[in-house]
């Protein structure tokens, strides 16, 4: 396992606690155990839950996001991988818990509203403190990947804000 994935799945499993609810959609292992009162693991099939488009509302140029898992009562925390081709972006939004991202492949930009553009690459991993206005997306030139692990308040994990202009982009 290379280094990006141990630290994905070390990251994981420090926000994750041991008694999570069981999940209905799960396989009838988790189904029987859950019908005796045992807590059992869930798994979560690549591809169980479809990719889509990133709304052009919240974002610019060609994003995929890619759902990992859902949150639940336990575990507030929702995960994706998130890839924006060349010149792609988040609009302005903060999140109501933080957010911590793991970029896994390329070259990205990341900025706080009133400060620098930051570039990002694969195996570094971005904190983002709860109400912090910022936006994150691919460089112009590459490409990038990344997951995200959001917490949630509510149902709730993002709050979306205005675009990110190209001038603002372009700093």
């Amino acid at each position: 396992m290379n280094r990006l994935a141990l630290t994905a799945a070390s990251l994981f499993l420090l926000m994750c606690n041991t008694s999570h609810a069981n999940d209905a959609a799960s396989s009838g292992a988790s189904a029987r155990s859950a019908e005796q009162g045992k807590k059992s693991q869930t798994v979560f099939r690549a591809g169980a839950q479809p990719s889509g488009k990133g709304p052009a509302e919240y974002f610019t140029g060609n994003v995929r996001v890619s759902p990992l898992f859902p949150a639940n009562p336990s575990t507030p925390v929702t995960g994706a991988y998130v890839t924006f081709e060349q010149g792609a972006r988040s609009a302005w939004h903060t999140h109501p818990t933080g957010q911590h991202l793991i970029v896994t492949a390329g070259t990205g930009w990341t900025q706080e509203w009133g400060g620098p553009v930051t570039e990002i690459h694969e195996g570094d991993v971005v904190w983002c403190p709860p109400g912090v206005k910022h936006w994150h997306g691919a460089s112009p030139n590459t490409a990038m990947t990344h997951i995200a692990l959001t917490g949630t308040v509510n149902g709730k994990n993002v709050e979306w804000m205005e675009k990110v202009t190209d001038e603002q982009y372009r700093k």
